[in-house]
C-alpha cells in the first residue's frame, strides 16, 4: 500500500497540529534533495504501517518559511515530532523506517 503522505502549510500547522488526537511527525524537505525524497518513500511506508497511531506530514522549505525558521532547521531533511500540539523532539533525519518508528516509539515512551 502506497500512501501519499499530506503538506502543510505553515498557515495550517498550528492548527493541524493542535487538532491531531495522534502524535504528529513532520518532514522537512526540498525539492531536488535526494536524501529528502528517499525517507519520504520511507515515511509513507512507515505511515501505511501505523495508521491512524500517527500522522506523518511533509513540508516543503521553499515554500513554507515560518515553521522551518521557527525550529532553525539547518539540514535536510528533518523530522520533528509532535505530541498533544506541542513539539517534542527532532528524530534523525536519515534512518529507515524501522529506526524511526523505534524513535517515535521512545520519544512517546510507549504510547502505542
Amino acid at each position: 500500500m502506497n500512501s501519499e503522505l499530506q503538506a502543510i502549510t505553515d498557515r495550517a500547522f498550528d492548527h493541524v497540529v493542535e487538532a491531531s488526537s495522534v502524535p504528529v511527525l513532520v518532514e522537512f524537505w526540498k525539492p531536488g534533495c535526494g536524501h529528502c525524497r528517499v525517507l519520504m518513500k520511507e515515511l509513507e511506508q512507515l505511515q501505511a504501517e501505523l495508521g491512524e497511531r500517527v500522522q506523518i506530514l511533509t513540508m516543503n522549505v521553499e515554500e513554507q518559511f515560518q515553521i522551518p525558521a521557527e525550529l532553525e532547521i539547518s539540514s535536510l531533511p528533518a523530522l520533528a515530532l509532535y505530541k498533544n500540539g506541542e513539539f517534542a523532539t527532532f528524530i534523525g533525519g536519515l534512518g529507515k523506517k524501522e529506526a524511526i518508528r523505534t524513535q517515535i516509539e521512545s520519544a512517546l515512551s510507549g504510547s502505542f
